[in-house]
């Protein structure tokens, strides 16, 4: 069952990663269609990341969902325990000194 298509094969590659992080096995069709382009439509010719187990298909779209567009907004921000600056909620590691959040 497809779960995600895109004209970047690195970045259906880095879902696949993404996914397999999870336990589900994919696999990306397509990886060398740009050579029909022309013949078909340039969208046909995409790499497509396809699921191997259908009981998996909503967890995976779930994951790919959020890889894509990541919700940054609900995590809260944070202060810097090294240099007291206020950081973005999205961020790991304090841009003004590099201290790591704790």
């Amino acid at each position: 069952m497809k779960v995600y298509t895109s004209p970047d094969l690195p970045m259906v590659g880095h879902i696949k990663n993404i996914l397999e992080l999870y336990g589900i096995d994919c696999t990306i069709q397509n990886q060398f269609s740009s050579a029909a382009l022309g013949d078909i439509p340039a969208i046909e010719c995409w790499p497509e990341l396809w699921i191997v187990n259908p009981k998996q298909l909503e967890n995976a779209k779930n994951i790919v969902k959020e890889a894509v567009n990541p919700s940054f907004q609900d995590l809260p921000s944070w202060e810097c325990p090294k240099c007291d600056e206020s950081i973005e909620g999205q961020f790991t590691a304090c841009w003004n000194c590099g201290a790591e959040r704790k």
